[in-house]
């Protein structure tokens, strides 16, 4: 019987350690759209860094506001942050992303323009 309670909690312990909570994604996308928002790319970069995460990775499984962080970067108005998502994301990404950006923010067009004619 002893063995059995000491199995049992074994098993509970690792798998409470393996789960990983629903908010903990949340929170980090909430984190991400609010940099965004506030064009802090200093912010940004550090919590991608800090959670070992590539941009690439984050524009897949993110969106703000129904809308993905590159176009959501330009409705705010957030250059700076708009200027890294361009770098970062491979120029194929970009490119089907320059309509959506044309009629939102002009320098993050002529970025992404530039970066898909190099």
């Amino acid at each position: 019987m002893k063995l059995f309670c000491q199995l049992f909690i074994f098993i509970l312990l690792i798998n409470i350690s393996l789960f990983v909570p629903k908010s903990y994604a949340v929170n980090l996308a909430q984190n991400i759209c609010e940099y965004i928002a506030v064009d802090d790319k200093g912010r940004l970069r550090k919590l991608l860094k800090s959670k070992r995460l590539k941009l690439r990775a984050v524009f897949k499984d993110v969106s703000c506001d129904k809308s993905n962080i590159l176009v959501f970067a330009a409705k705010n108005n957030a250059i700076e942050v708009g200027e890294l998502l361009i770098k970062k994301l491979p120029r194929s990404v970009v490119e089907k992303e320059i309509e959506n950006l044309s009629g939102l923010s002009a320098p993050l067009t002529e970025a992404a323009i530039a970066r898909t004619k190099r």
